[in-house]
């Protein structure tokens, strides 16, 4: 087969003619050629050549001028050229072997045979020839582009091997599974089975990594279900496996809060590509096995589930070594939120009870809307309908209170240290009890929203928790006047 056709980039026949210049054949290998036949756009490219990467890199830098950049990793004999949008990896053809304890490759000069050899997939394992003569000529050992055709992702050598030298290529193949809708030949996933263990040497940067591309695949679901089947998500995600079964009791059960996981990510999938609301999907009922208890009156229950999988998040991501900045404030909050909407919904939508919810969800209001909505999904078509039914209420008046006053900005009109400086007190727990409740009281319509009235609302309540205004005598003097 030839590729001619679809190398249209003027920077292939560059690439080849330097290759030519000194004498080296030069390839695109990988998943370059993988996304061609697929038709998947790519800016990534990668490079073999027999010989030194580094030098071809070199070569291809100073010949495309200074629109290029070079950065060279003598370390691993490889080296990258960033041209107009495209990156552009050089390396030398070589072939590789592991120990054991380690997945770090030693590497050594090998032919092109061998280079295609040691990639993980057959469908990874093809390369397309630059050199003039056999411009786009396809190399193709191990059938890789029957399997591409197919949907099959198999290795091209002993899976048992492949997996064992460098475990985290089982989570490639459950990734590109879940990416391609690709199907794991069944010897390969059984190699997948028995290697599992491996995963212990592989770091938790590297296994995020993966984690991260299955959870923005199209339907993420996929990725789970089958890092489960492999035995690989016990080591990596406890906390999902505790969400499994069924417990029956007095012929009543509850629902499989794993699989009802899974169809909230893939709802959630279906609505927004923002990666850190699919966490919270995934993370939302992680709370449930904590809480689950039976009552004889109302079966079973999961109170407090989100509260307590919120503090679970905090502990995951600092375990998982994820990003502790933001994200994981807006992923806690939407965990500690995803039950709020509901909650409202079903009690009528009250104007104090949606503007809570707009306040403490602020800009992430959109996105606990969609969470909510994607945690419904029960088989009762008619119980789905109410809910969503509500939910559309809900939204309709969300709209009107926070047109009315712009809810989603709300600040508290009292601040502490107007609180602090009128009764001439320090800091303490009573100034977030003072705010605390006349934020309730204007949520729940009792006062205006308005400066002076929460002012006055504050002086009434305040002797109750042992805070006496001061004598006017103490007050600062004022100037009515006019100026």
């Amino acid at each position: 087969m030839n590729l001619r056709e679809e190398l249209t980039d003027p920077i292939f026949r560059r690439i080849g003619m330097i290759a030519d210049s000194i004498g080296r054949e030069v390839y695109v290998v990988g998943g370059y050629v993988r996304d061609i036949v697929l038709g998947r756009p790519s800016v990534d490219i990668d490079f073999v050549t027999v010989g030194s990467g580094i030098e071809l890199a070199e070569k291809v830098a100073l010949s495309l001028g200074r629109g290029a950049h070079l950065s060279v990793f003598a370390t691993y004999g490889t080296a990258q050229v960033k041209y107009h949008g495209l990156e552009l990896e050089f390396v030398g053809a070589r072939r590789e072997s592991y120990q054991r304890d380690s997945r770090n490759p030693i590497v050594e000069d090998g032919t092109l045979d061998e280079d295609i050899a040691r990639r993980d997939f057959t469908v990874n394992a093809m390369a397309v020839s630059l050199n003039e003569k056999s411009f786009g000529e396809l190399v193709d050992r191990f059938d890789g582009l029957d399997d591409l055709r197919a949907g099959v992702l198999r290795t091209p050598l002993d899976s048992d091997i492949t997996f064992s030298d460098d475990p985290l290529r089982m989570m490639r193949a459950i990734r590109f599974a879940s990416q391609l809708g690709f199907r794991i030949h069944q010897p390969t996933f059984e190699a997948i089975k028995r290697n599992a263990p491996r995963m212990e040497i592989i770091t938790k940067e590297r296994i995020n990594d993966e984690l991260g591309k299955i959870i923005r695949s199209p339907r993420p679901s996929v990725g789970f279900l089958l890092l489960d089947m492999a035995g690989i998500l016990p080591m990596i995600m406890p906390e999902l496996v505790a969400l499994k079964g069924v417990e029956t009791k007095e012929g009543r059960g509850h629902k499989d809060n794993f699989r009802h996981t899974l169809q909230v990510l893939d709802n959630v999938a279906e609505k927004s590509d923002n990666e850190w609301l699919r966490w919270a999907a995934l993370l939302h009922d992680i709370g449930k096995p904590a809480t689950k208890r039976y009552d004889h009156a109302l079966g079973w229950t999961f109170h407090n589930h989100n509260f307590i999988g919120e503090k679970m998040t905090g502990r995951l991501f600092r375990r998982m070594k994820l990003p502790l900045n933001e994200k994981k404030k807006y992923v806690e909050k939407l965990v500690g939120m995803h039950m709020r909407p509901q909650s409202v919904a079903e009690n009528g939508v009250s104007d104090s009870g949606v503007r809570r919810m707009i306040t403490d969800a602020g800009d992430d209001l959109e996105d606990l809307m969609i969470l909510a909505e994607a945690d419904i999904t029960s088989k009762n078509p008619e119980k789905v309908k109410r809910i969503l039914s509500s939910f559309q209420a809900l939204r309709e008046r969300m709209v009107q209170i926070n047109e009315a006053d712009n809810w989603r900005n709300w600040h508290n009109p009292i601040s502490g240290y107007e609180i602090m400086d009128y009764f001439k007190i320090p800091g303490s727990p009573v100034l977030a009890q003072l705010k605390s409740a006349v934020k309730e009281a204007i949520f729940e319509g009792t006062i205006p929203n308005e400066h002076d009235a929460a002012w006055e609302y504050l002086l009434t309540i305040a002797p109750t928790l042992g805070l006496i205004p001061p004598p006017e005598s103490c007050l600062p003097e004022t100037n009515d006047a006019e100026p």
